[in-house]
């Protein structure tokens, strides 16, 4: 049936005369309904049941009673509005699980955004970094440069003193006697790569006579006073400084100043003295105390920058006593045999005076007959003869040897060479 016309404008005239909070609530309510259908009309479910159903029957139905007690033109306008329009309810149930799911995803696209948006390019947040880092770098360098320096400061000071050359000259000219050499060549860079030490180095030649102890310890003083002067060098010979008449309180009065002065200039201009000491088993009790002070540790710096070379024959009936019942000539010239020949003159040494203790033993073998021809063979090449080979078998079989299986051992070794060589 159609409204009359007069029913419409009593209508209209009820509604103008309704206060202006009353139609700000409805027209929020209005807006409300609006943004609610737009935000939830996907995410109410499709296929409402039964239950659903009823449940929003009541809910309308509420809803209309209310608006009933605004008046007719209240409930008029307000069934319009429901016929057009989704109406509001308070079952929050469906409309809180929509409104979380959305919030999740609009919270999770935010979340993304910020981390790795689509236009703009991707960084790390820039870390601040720390000083402590930076100082610790600084100080690993500095450490690095300071021990590079000290290397090349080693290299330096060897080249100072051409060990070298010293070495391939050992090799060249002493006979048998690798791994001696090797061993007081080591020792010697050892103690020269630095100018500052705790203790002076005291190297002990042992052995047999005519073995090479004596020559070696030549082609030292040969060797340190061609690289540094012959006022740092000295070689003392017991039968010659100190013979058998003198007095022995003059010869270590004469022994500890030559020491003490050769030192102190060595001192001045930063080298390391040499003293090569032979026939030392001929030295009175004297002579061995007054060295025994010199290589103790706790000295001023002079007297423990300094070397002293040892010659003596002690120890030397050992050495061919273990040699000729092992037959270890093998194992000689490796360093493990030379290690057990030092277990074995170490005690003989320490009973003679406890000097030995503070030393670095060097044992030298026997010489076979090979290493004896050489001798022979260098000795003419030096006085300039060219002998036939069996005038040189004929030289060699002049001297006496032992015999071990099938090898033999110069009782002498390369001693009576020279004199065989000028006969």
């Amino acid at each position: 049936e159609e409204v009359p016309a007069t029913g419409i404008s009593a209508a209209s005239r009820k509604i103008a005369s309704l206060s202006s909070p009353l139609r700000a609530i409805i027209r929020l309510r209005r807006r409300y309904r609006v943004q609610k259908k737009s935000r939830l009309h996907l995410e109410l479910p499709r296929e409402k049941p039964a239950e659903f159903v009823h449940t929003r029957l009541l809910q309308r139905q509420l809803s209309l009673n209310r608006t009933g007690l605004y008046g007719p033109s209240m409930s008029l306008f307000n069934q319009a509005v429901f016929e057009s329009s989704q109406y509001f309810t308070f079952d929050t149930s469906v409309e809180q699980h929509a409104m979380k799911k959305c919030r999740r995803k609009k919270n999770r696209r935010k979340y993304r955004m910020v981390l790795y948006p689509d236009k703009t390019k991707r960084y790390l947040p820039t870390k601040e970094k720390s000083k402590a880092k930076r100082c610790l770098f600084l100080l690993m360098a500095i450490i690095f440069f300071q021990i590079l320096n000290a290397i090349e400061n080693l290299d330096d000071n060897l080249q100072k003193y051409d060990l070298d050359g010293l070495e391939k000259t050992m090799h060249r000219e002493v006979f048998g006697q690798k791994v001696a050499v090797e061993s007081i060549v080591e020792l010697l860079k050892d103690y020269l790569a630095t100018h500052i030490h705790n203790k002076p180095l005291v190297i002990s030649l042992n052995g047999p006579t005519g073995v090479g102890k004596s020559h070696v310890g030549w082609l030292l003083a040969k060797h340190f006073r061609s690289v540094m002067a012959n006022d740092f060098v000295l070689q003392y010979f017991v039968m010659h400084h100190c013979p058998s008449g003198a007095a022995p309180l003059t010869c270590e009065t004469d022994l500890s100043k030559k020491i003490s002065d050769i030192v102190a200039r060595a001192e001045i201009e930063e080298k390391t003295p040499l003293f090569i000491l032979d026939e030392v088993e001929l030295m009175s009790p004297v002579l061995l105390d007054t060295l025994s002070g010199f290589f103790e540790p706790n000295q001023t710096n002079e007297f423990l920058n300094a070397i002293y070379i040892l010659i003596s024959n002690i120890g030397g009936g050992e050495i061919t006593k273990f040699l000729i019942q092992n037959d270890s000539a093998e194992l000689l010239r490796q360093h493990q045999g030379a290690e057990e020949l030092v277990s074995i003159i170490q005690p003989v040494l320490s009973d003679v005076h406890p000097l030995w203790k503070s030393a670095d033993i060097v044992p030298f073998v026997l010489l076979e007959k090979t290493h004896v021809i050489n001798c022979f063979l260098e000795q003419m090449r030096r006085e300039g003869l060219y002998p036939n080979q069996k005038h040189l078998e004929h030289l060699v079989s002049q001297l006496s040897y032992y015999s071990t299986g099938d090898k033999q051992y110069s009782r002498t070794g390369c001693k009576q060479v020279v004199a065989k060589v000028n006969l």
